[in-house]
Parts: structure tokens; sequence; C-alpha cells
């Protein structure tokens, strides 16, 4: 097999580059094995879209020779991209950040697989982690990471690639409303997403069944949905006032209406621009069904992420599956898993989802592969 990485370039056709080894911004080296690196491996779609690997290619169960035991990468979990359209991905158990060069190297930028919490005020590279879940980077480069088990959120400036904290103390709890983020408390920040205006950081703070918002000029924080209560919100009621289930990821949309997905809720919930709550789709039960309102039922989904056409792209976990919900019909597809999409593809546990620039990117994290595909 040849060995090569596929990048992303904005300008540019996709772009395939020979790779021997992989130099780390630390020094060290990862001489690739022939089933290590990402291959160029394309397949057309029913709708003729392109469904591509960035690393990974089909493995044996899918009739290919691909080993994901090989792979550069070990339970990926988030990707995001900055503004030279460099793709970053953090490990949820290798507990590293990874920088995806157009050479077609991987360059560790920070972490290492212990479990710790240390490196604020240094260089990136020295940093460590406890359950990275996802990222997100802002218009000017600035990498912000959901640092689960350590109660905050991590920041990098990827231009002196020097760390700090952006929001919380590490202490457990629920704390902080109105005041500045990095006195706040949070109990597991699950997952991170920045609005599309760019001024604001969407916290999912998963144990205090809230989702939180923090103003990335002024770094204040406050509570848009959930009450701290366990429970399904009724249709139509005050977001800040009704229970959630268990909020592990949350977006908005060019309009302003924030999407909260619940894992054991097993639902994809949405706030509108009046602040109230109601649920779009899934039945609360799980399964694997497509269709529109609680006709639908999902799988422990895990993830979400928005296109600049208002359409939730959701990582539906258990079922191993990409589901699409569109706010104009209000139904709810598979575009990969399953028989979707690649018909070969066989996800196990998708748990990190991003759009950028056409193409959805997919972590296909117990497989330890980056996918992608093209959307229209």
């Amino acid at each position: 097999m040849r060995r090569c990485f596929l990048f992303v370039v904005s300008w540019l056709f996709l772009l395939p580059t020979l790779v021997i080894s992989t130099a780390l911004a630390d020094g060290t080296v990862i001489t690739e094995s022939d089933q290590a690196a990402a291959a160029v491996s394309k397949d057309r779609t029913s709708k003729g879209e392109e469904v591509e690997f960035l690393v990974g290619n089909y493995l044996i169960k899918e009739g290919g020779q691909w080993d994901a035991k090989q792979s550069p990468l070990y339970r990926p979990f988030g990707i995001a991209f900055d503004s030279k359209n460099r793709m970053h991905v953090v490990e949820f158990e290798g507990g590293r950040v990874y920088r995806f060069d157009f050479d077609g190297s991987i360059q560790k930028i920070a972490g290492e697989p212990n479990k710790n919490y240390r490196g604020d005020g240094g260089p990136a590279i020295h940093a460590v982690f406890n359950g990275m879940h996802n990222l997100a980077i802002t218009s000017e480069d600035q990498l912000l990471i959901s640092d689960t088990w350590n109660q905050r959120v991590r920041k990098i400036d990827l231009g002196d690639q020097r760390i700090e904290t952006f929001a919380g103390t590490g202490e457990v709890g629920f704390k902080g409303d109105g005041s500045d983020a990095r006195d706040a408390h949070f109990h597991d920040i699950m997952c991170i997403s920045i609005s599309p205006d760019q001024k604001i950081l969407h916290v999912t703070d998963l144990k205090n069944r809230r989702i939180r918002n923090i103003n990335l000029s002024t770094r204040a924080v406050s509570t848009v949905a959930g009450n701290g209560e366990k429970g399904v919100p009724k249709n139509g009621t005050a977001a800040t006032e009704s229970p959630l289930v268990d909020p592990r990821a949350a977006a908005s949309d060019r309009e302003g209406r924030l999407y909260v997905l619940e894992r054991g809720g097993n639902a994809l919930r949405m706030v509108d621009t009046e602040g109230r709550i109601r649920t779009v789709a899934g039945s609360g039960e799980r399964g694997f069904r497509d269709g529109v309102g609680d006709e639908v039922a999902f799988g422990a989904p895990k993830h979400l992420c928005l296109d600049n056409q208002g359409r939730v792209y959701i990582a539906d976990d258990l079922n191993g599956a990409i589901r699409r919900y569109d706010p104009v019909s209000n139904r709810v597809t598979t575009i990969l898993g399953r028989g979707f999409g690649d018909s070969r593809i066989q996800l196990l546990n998708p748990h990190g989802v991003c759009v950028h620039d056409g193409y959805l990117y997919v972590a296909d994290s117990s497989q330890n592969r980056i996918i992608r595909l093209q959307i229209r």
C-alpha cells in the first residue's frame, strides 16, 4: 500500500503526499508501518458524493487490509481547522493534540498518554490533559479544548504555542454565572463549540445538566439551558427553567438557535431565539430509525455540528452512524454507516464530527480513523 496523507487546502485540489515518518513537535519521530498512514481512497455514494480516508483505510471486515492498531491516532474524538486550513485532532484515550500539516506530516503540538493537569503558562508541547472530548478554534487561531475531567477549558495560542486555562478552576461544582470564566466551577465539560459570529463559546456542562455560554471577549459565563435537574423538557418551556437528561454537545446556527444533543435522552433538542426549548428529533428510546420528530430513534448520540445551511450532523455512537437533521423538513436521514453512504464502511463509536469547506469530517474513534464526506 502506498503511504500517504491527504489534506484539504481551500484554494487547491486534494493534495496527497508520500510520508515515510512523522516528526513530532517535541523532536520525536513516528516511523509508520505500511498500514499506519492514511490512504487516498475514494468511493462514490449513490448521490455522487465522495467518501475519503484521511487517516486509515478499509478494514479487513470491510474488504480491505488496514489494521486500526497501526494507526498514528489512538481514539480520536475532536476535529477542528485553523485559519490556514490545517486540521487539528484531539485524542480521548491518547491524550494528545495533533496538527496535520500540508507536507504530509502529523505534528504533535500538545499532550501525552498520561492523564493529569499540567503545563499552563508554558509551551503546549509539555501540557497534559485528562479526558479531552473535543476542541474548537477561533478565527484568531486560539485553540480551545474541553479538558473534561480537569473541569476546565484549556487554550493554546497557535501562534506562540503556549497554553493556559481559559475557563474553570478545576473544582467540581456549579458556580460562576455572571463572573469571569476562570473563576467558574463546572462538572464534566463534555463538548464545546463556537457560535457562527465568533462571539460565544457554548459549553456542555454534563453533570450540572446545563448548557453554559462564555463570552469570548469578556469571559462572562451564563446558563442558557437546563435547571440542573434530570428530565425531559416540555416543549415550549423556558430553557433555563427546564430539566435536561444528559446533554453531551451543543452548537448554534446563524439565526441564533441552539441545538442540544442528549446521549441518554436519545434526542436532539433546540432552544429558539426567545429561549424556549423543544425536542425536534428523537423518541427518547434507543433504536435506529430515520424519520420526522418522535419517529426518529437514536443510539446514544455523542456529538454534533452544523453546516452553512443550518443542517445538523450527529455522531450516533452506538448505532455506528452519522445522521443529519434538516430543519426545513424536520427530517433525520442517515448519510454514513449501516449501509448508507459508502456501503462498505462500518463505523465503530463515531464521536467527532466537523464541517469545513464543503466536507463533513468524521472521527471513527474506536477504529482510529478520520474519514471525510463531501456534502451538498
